[in-house]
């Protein structure tokens, strides 16, 4: 049976993007058990408390639940584990660098699957206070209704 090629996704965090500043993303391979993989397979995680450290030179992954796998037996894991994700060592240095300079956190945003490997995409995010979010969804809203106008205006319907 070929291996599955291209990008499926399993979970987004969808959060993250309201309560923090993206400032830059990584692509990360996680280490995982056999119930974990059958699991995600079946498309079921969550990354909503989810965060990343990184602890003695290794980047791990905490707070993802994965829930157990129906069909496991006593072999199945722990749904809310930590997890070792995969990076390269500059990687490393250089979010062990960001993260100490304070402020700054590890948080996921999806979690997916590529050429049939799972991969999680981890974000170095700042937080963002309550009247940074009003003025993020302000902003937001601001530049949906100048898209929709502007596309009256294409179309010649003039409100």
């Amino acid at each position: 049976m070929p291996r599955e090629k291209g990008r499926k996704a399993i979970a987004q965090n969808k959060r993250a993007r309201h309560d923090y500043d993206i400032l830059d993303t990584y692509e990360a391979g996680l280490v995982l058990r056999g119930t974990e993989v059958k699991a995600l397979r079946a498309g079921r995680a969550s990354l909503v408390d989810g965060f990343a450290q990184i602890t003695e030179g290794e980047a791990w992954l905490h707070n993802v639940h994965i829930p157990e796998y129906t069909e496991g037996t006593w072999t199945n894991h722990a749904p809310r584990r930590k997890r070792k994700m995969l990076l390269h060592r500059s990687e490393i240095e250089k979010l062990v660098g960001k993260t100490q300079e304070g402020g700054l956190t590890l948080v996921p945003l999806t979690l997916y699957w590529k050429d049939g490997r799972a991969k999680v995409e981890i974000a170095l995010a700042r937080g963002r206070k309550a009247y940074d979010k009003r003025h993020a969804l302000a902003d937001r809203d601001a530049a949906r209704e100048i898209s929709r106008e502007m596309g009256r205006r294409v179309k010649g319907r003039y409100s």
